[in-house]
């Protein structure tokens, strides 16, 4: 079941919802949901995997910092290597991180400017690594007015990773240990979906999340 604890001041302009969950959680599920309800959805892994793709805004950089070596031969960024490597030595992350943050901020930024003409009913920023950027929770001024995370057992995390990207289980362990616990994503959440049904559960969930968002926009 979802639980809410109501904002003390709600925003007066329009609602920026942060959505996050780790990974095989199924944010990427709700988030769908909510933008065929309407809201403006911004992708922030999808942005990520734009700037490292061929032709890249973050490529130059990339090679000039890591070599050749960790590009595909189109010249878009070898994700596996790469992550072997930051997952193994900690500057080598904090330098693919110096690179590719600013390069997302500025692209969400702008998606989101643009997308708000369109008036939406809310904005929902889909972050995966909400917590551990640094760059989203307790900012000045606030960059998100509302936290919504998507949690399930570890158990399933893992099972739905391998049927989706058949990777193997220590790859998605390590992973999982890469990111904010559980708890300490549940800690800063405004809203907590348990994800630990079916798809038709999910989509039930985000149809109440959805009403409850609509309620926070009008307050």
């Amino acid at each position: 079941m979802a639980n809410i604890q109501h904002t003390s001041k709600p925003p007066k302009h329009i609602l920026r919802v942060g959505l996050t969950g780790g990974i095989g959680c199924g944010k990427n599920a709700v988030a769908a949901h909510l933008e065929s309800m309407g809201a403006l959805v911004i992708d922030t892994d999808l942005i990520a995997h734009q700037i490292t793709g061929q032709n890249g805004l973050a490529m130059p950089a990339i090679k000039s910092s890591f070599g050749e070596e960790f590009l595909h031969s189109d010249g878009s960024l070898n994700r596996e290597k790469m992550r072997t490597l930051v997952f193994n030595d900690p500057k080598a992350k904090l330098a693919l991180e110096q690179i590719t943050h600013p390069l997302i901020h500025q692209k969400t930024q702008d998606m989101a400017s643009e997308g708000i003409k369109r008036q939406p009913p809310y904005v929902v920023f889909m972050v995966p690594l909400l917590i551990e950027s640094g760059q989203w929770i307790n900012q000045t001024p606030a960059k998100i007015d509302y936290v919504v995370v998507v949690d399930c057992s570890e158990e399933l995390q893992i099972s739905r990773v391998q049927a989706r990207n058949q990777l193997p289980k220590e790859t998605i362990q390590k992973i999982i240990a890469s990111q904010a616990s559980r708890h300490e994503r549940i800690s800063i959440a405004d809203y907590v979906i348990e994800n630990n049904g079916t798809l038709e559960e999910l989509e039930v969930e985000s149809k109440r999340l959805h009403q409850i968002l609509l309620r926070q926009k009008s307050h």
